[in-house]
């Protein structure tokens, strides 16, 4: 393997020994796969990031921590990218941690494991969990300063919250869903969610069902929880959902994994009337398309991310005094007012 960077750069990216750098560059015995794969993704992102080389200012290393399905971490990961090259003359880097379901013990020895090497700050999505919020404290305790994205930990020391007004984007959906779906006898709606831990998307839910049920006093909601916004796990919840309600002809999903909704409907052969999703990533984007999907609730991710490392930049005395960050606009998006960089994307 080539040296383009000092073993030291790329033990710092990676979060591992200079030992282990060495041994992995030498394609010396004993290394285990997975340390391996994070030496070679440290340098993978150190390429990514070398256009800020040789830029005259103050640099920044911060953790990118997400518990979320890799289709959103892929996407969060590329607009941190986009707007870290656009903060000059600071040089921003980012070491990532990013995981599907991930235990919240692991989740948690993974932000101990940072706390104790050092970080200039943590950008980080997690569940509203007492052991999450703790190490949270480990952190600032350690003059971290930790950014909470989409989903809040209210009650830890996080410095700022970044993100969806997730309220108002509840809202939104039921105000859309409640002039779409036409009168019946008893409809059902099924709001589907990654886990009932996400303080993001039970504030989701609570404004989701204000304002239906302000709205539409004909319609019952019905709530699945723990699907991790996975496939198979979705799938099992929301025929069983459907089986108990033969009512269910909608369906407002909070917590994503929309194609194995979609498949759980066809394979019990149930119609959805009226179907609105989050996040307009490759996934939603072709059900968009395809009219699976009626509606797409997103918001700018590169807004977020700029925010987030604003918020950093003043912690450490490098930018102006920093306010409340401002919370990302809910953008309805259906088929006819896509970007114009995804009009002519059919892939």
């Amino acid at each position: 393997m080539s040296r383009p960077f000092l073993i030291k750069d790329i033990a710092q990216q990676a979060g591992v020994s200079v030992a282990t750098v060495d041994r992995v560059l030498n394609n010396r015995p004993n290394v285990r796969a997975h340390m391996a794969r994070r030496v070679e993704q440290a340098i993978e992102a150190l390429q990514r990031q070398r256009r800020q080389v040789g830029v005259v200012g103050r640099k920044f290393l911060v953790d990118l921590v997400m518990d979320t399905p890799q289709r959103f971490s892929s996407a969060v990961r590329a607009a941190l990218e986009l707007e870290m090259s656009t903060l000059r003359p600071s040089i921003f880097r980012a070491r990532d941690e990013l995981h599907e379901a991930w235990p919240a013990g692991e989740l948690v020895a993974t932000l101990d494991r940072i706390a104790a090497r050092g970080s200039h700050g943590v950008l980080l999505k997690a569940p509203n969990l007492p052991v999450v919020v703790d190490a949270v404290s480990r952190l600032v305790d350690r003059g971290i300063p930790v950014i909470t994205l989409v989903t809040d930990l209210p009650s830890s020391r996080r410095l700022a919250y970044v993100g969806l007004d997730n309220r108002a984007a509840g809202e939104t959906a039921a105000y859309l869903l409640g002039q779409w779906l036409q009168p019946g006898p008893g409809v059902g709606v099924l709001v589907s969610m990654s886990s009932a831990y996400f303080r993001g998307e039970e504030e989701r839910e609570v404004g989701f069902r204000a304002v239906l049920r302000s709205m539409r006093n004909d319609v019952s909601v019905h709530t699945i929880s723990d699907g991790q916004g996975v496939g198979e796990r979705t799938t099992v919840l929301v025929q069983a959902q459907l089986r108990r309600h033969p009512h269910i002809a909608a369906v407002y999903s909070i917590g994503g994994a929309n194609e194995a909704i979609c498949r759980a409907f066809d394979q019990m052969a149930r119609p959805c009337r009226c179907f609105i999703g989050h996040d307009l990533d490759k996934d939603n984007l072709a059900l968009l398309r395809a009219g699976r999907l009626h509606a797409v609730l997103d918001h700018d991710l590169r807004h977020d991310m700029r925010q987030a490392c604003l918020r950093i930049l003043a912690a450490h005395g490098a930018g102006g005094a920093a306010g409340s960050p401002d919370l990302s606009n809910v953008d309805v998006m259906t088929p006819f007012n896509l970007p114009a960089s995804l009009r002519g994307d059919a892939n």
